[in-house]
């Protein structure tokens, strides 16, 4: 034999709400209270859990290269790109950037890096240089930029390099060295 409870409410022996049901939706526990979940218990989730706060960690994309790219010109130029598509606008794209095999050969020129969110930069350093006729070589470079793109569009990261005076020459990946974009989707706060 089966039981059936039908009740809108249950309330503790003080008359307050602690279970409520109405218009499809159950609500446990009032404003302040503390619902706790014994050690050793556990919840499983089949449906969509919402309003547990921002800052986890939704989809992670991950692109990397090893082919070489030189440049003489001042023209920003790409190095490897990446596509993530938000689940909300509310939602963070955390870049995470590592570029290898970083060289400026010969004459007094910088190199510089971004990281480009479809047309717009997001971060970029304001230029690697060891000194007037020094050179780089085969340095390694991060940049990390937490991004607001209020978009639920494919949005293509892109790390970029520039050769700021187009003195000489600026490398990045040389040597077959990797070059990675990382972009995590992080829920909004």
């Amino acid at each position: 034999m089966t039981a059936i409870l039908k009740v809108d409410t249950i309330q503790d022996t003080s008359g307050n709400n602690i279970i409520n049901e109405s218009s499809n939706t159950i609500t446990i526990g009032a404003s302040g209270d503390t619902i706790s979940i014994p050690s050793g218990a556990t919840i499983t989730n089949s449906g969509t859990a919402t309003g547990f706060g921002g800052g986890k960690v939704l989809q992670v994309i991950y692109a990397v290269t090893s082919t070489q790219v030189d440049l003489t010109s001042t023209t920003w130029t790409d190095v490897v790109s990446a596509s993530i598509t938000p689940a909300s606008s509310s939602n963070k794209v955390l870049a995470l950037a590592a570029i290898g095999g970083l060289n400026r050969h010969s004459g007094d020129t910088e190199l510089q890096l971004r990281i480009l969110r479809d047309s717009t930069a997001v971060g970029e350093t304001k230029g690697l240089n060891n000194g007037s006729n020094n050179f780089l070589s085969d340095v390694g470079c991060s940049i990390n930029e937490l991004d607001a793109p209020s978009s639920t569009s494919s949005l293509t990261y892109k790390i970029q390099i520039n050769n700021r005076d187009a003195n000489g020459t600026v490398t990045a990946s040389s040597n077959g060295a990797d070059t990675s974009i990382t972009l995590l989707e992080i829920e909004g706060w």
